[in-house]
């Protein structure tokens, strides 16, 4: 699904408040391009040093600092393997796990804006063996949003309003 610029038109946060915005404190646990296809490799099953080394073709010295960040930042832990104690595996957390819609995203951005066609494999759902559906911004709903139905509001306004019937019962 493409987007105007005019979309965009009423959707606004205020820049000034960087401290209350996720986004810069994201991009800095990841750092850059490497960490991304370090973490690209770990979804793909690789957990070891010299695994990520032939996969990503990296340098020794920069997949080692990437690493540490990423495990510094929670995204990745390191554990012994229980074959081999001496062995060390690289495993993703929950934290990391949680980064996938957000790597579905780009990669799927990349395949439409940058390749300008769909990638080979195809991620597929598991108990039908169809194609996963674009990521996109759903309601709480789950209605598919676009830009012209987005709104910044304060969480206090939010948080003190009344709860709907249906989930007062429930909650």
């Amino acid at each position: 699904m493409g987007y105007a610029e005019d979309d965009m038109e009423k959707l606004r946060e205020p820049l000034g408040e960087i401290a209350q915005c996720g986004l810069p404190l994201a991009l800095e646990a990841m750092g850059e391009r490497w960490s991304f296809m370090i973490l690209r490799a770990a979804f793909n099953g690789v957990r070891h040093f010299e695994d990520f080394l032939e996969a990503l073709g990296i340098a020794r010295n920069i997949l080692s600092n990437r690493l540490s960040r990423l495990v510094e930042a929670g995204i990745l832990k390191r554990e012994h393997c229980a074959d081999d104690r001496r062995r060390i595996e690289y495993r993703l957390t929950p934290k990391g796990l949680d980064l996938l819609p957000a790597m579905l995203a780009l990669r799927q951005w990349g395949e439409k804006w940058e390749l300008g066609t769909p990638a080979n494999p195809v991620l597929c759902d598991c108990r039908d063996g169809r194609p996963i559906a674009p990521i996109g911004i759903l309601s709480h709903d789950g209605r598919e949003l676009t830009p012209n139905d987005l709104t910044w509001r304060d969480r206090g306004e939010i948080e003190a309003e009344p709860k709907p019937a249906e989930l007062r019962e429930i909650g």
